[in-house]
């Protein structure tokens, strides 16, 4: 199914509603519009993050800790 055949779809069932379901069916697209745009705007931030430098100093940070100044080791056979 194309976009357009969707729309078009969408469109007809909307105009045999009664206009208060027609506002619910709007309300409801305009969720999903926000609701996509700020999926956008997370995966741009996201991605703007990663491939930037501002936390880099953490990838050169030397260890300060090892396993020997723990007090207890936990492990996962229990």
């Amino acid at each position: 199914m194309t976009r357009e055949s969707i729309i078009d779809k969408t469109v007809n069932a909307m105009s045999q509603l009664p206009v208060e379901k027609a506002v619910e069916i709007s309300d409801f697209a305009d969720f999903i519009v926000k609701k996509y745009e700020e999926s956008l705007l997370s995966n741009g931030l996201t991605k703007i993050i990663a491939e930037g430098k501002s936390y880099q100093f953490l990838e050169e940070e030397e260890d300060v800790y090892s396993l020997n100044d723990l007090k207890v080791l936990y492990n996962d056979k229990g």
